[in-house]
Parts: C-alpha cells; sequence; structure tokens
C-alpha cells in the first residue's frame, strides 16, 4: 500500500482503487468545472456591456488577470478528461488518476485566484477600493482556509480533522 492509505480497511485491488480514486476526481471535476465555466462566461460578457468601458487602468488589469486564471483553471479541470480520452483502455488508469489529482489541485488554485480576482473587480467597482480590499481579504481566508489550510492540517495531524460530535445529533 502507498503512503497515507495503510489505514484504509477496504479490501480492494490497485485497479478497484484508481476506479474508485478516478470517479471521486470525476465528481469533483463536475463540480468545480462547473463553476468556473459559469464564471468564465460571466467575465467573457463583461466588456460588451455598456459600462465596461467606465472601468480604470487597474480594473481592467484586474480583469484580466480574473479570466486569464478562469480560462487557466477551466484548461486544467477539462486536462483530465482529455488525457482520459487519449489513454483510454491503455492500462494507464493510475497514472490518469495521479495527472487528474495534480490538474485538479492546480485547477482549484487558479479557480480560487479567479474568485477573488472577480470579487475584487466587482467590490472596488461597487464599493471602492478600500472596501473591495477588505471583502476580497475575508473571502481569500476563506478560500484559503477551506480549501488547503484545512485539509492540509487535518491530512498530517488527524486530530485536527473536524470534531465528529459537532455534526452529529445529540444522543438520547
Amino acid at each position: 500500500m502507498e503512503s497515507g492509505e495503510a489505514s484504509d480497511p477496504r479490501p480492494e485491488t490497485t485497479a478497484k482503487r484508481d476506479d474508485r480514486n478516478l470517479g471521486e476526481l470525476i465528481q469533483e471535476l463536475r463540480v468545480a468545472g462547473l463553476g468556473v465555466q459559469v464564471l468564465f462566461g460571466f467575465l467573457l460578457s463583461l466588456p460588451f456591456t455598456t459600462r465596461f468601458v467606465q472601468l480604470g487602468p487597474g480594473q481592467r488589469d484586474l480583469y484580466l488577470t480574473s479570466v486569464t486564471l478562469a480560462a487557466v483553471a477551466t484548461t486544467l479541470l477539462i486536462g483530465p478528461v482529455a488525457y482520459h480520452r487519449l489513454v483510454f483502455r491503455r492500462g494507464m488508469k493510475e497514472r490518469l488518476v495521479r495527472f487528474a489529482n495534480v490538474a485538479a489541485i492546480l485547477g482549484l488554485t487558479a479557480v480560487g485566484g479567479a474568485v477573488l480576482a472577480a470579487v475584487l473587480l466587482v467590490t472596488w467597482y461597487v464599493a471602492g477600493a478600500l472596501a473591495g480590499g477588505l471583502i476580497t481579504a475575508v473571502i481569500g481566508v476563506m478560500v484559503g482556509g477551506l480549501w488547503f489550510t484545512v485539509p492540509l492540517v487535518s491530512r498530517y495531524d488527524r486530530r485536527l480533522a473536524f470534531p465528529q460530535n459537532i455534526l452529529s445529533s445529540p444522543s438520547a
């Protein structure tokens, strides 16, 4: 067994584990992919609105950053699909799962950046630079904490994982 999987009591072959892992990854990529596609579509439509010309140079740069990050995220989150199609039935599922995992993590990082850039752009435009910066900072802490810090900390120290009794109903 690989490191980190020694405590997994499931009796499954490597092939079954790869199938399960790929299925889980595909579900996760569907969720993340849909979100980034909606954001990307919204961003692509902005230059064609009448108020886009009112953006300042810094806001236009922020817009380009957000569009670029959304495009990178889309590419990374769709990449495993292309990989799968090109290695289909070649006995490369474990390699596919490893590639898809890395692409998903990088894709989520790009999604986070695109979301933060879009939030900063909109809040700066609507409420000013200071309010936009503060709102974006709070959301940035949430994204960084919930998407990366909490999972990574609990990965290395299982005692810090979310307590079970908070989510369970009180026992009678």
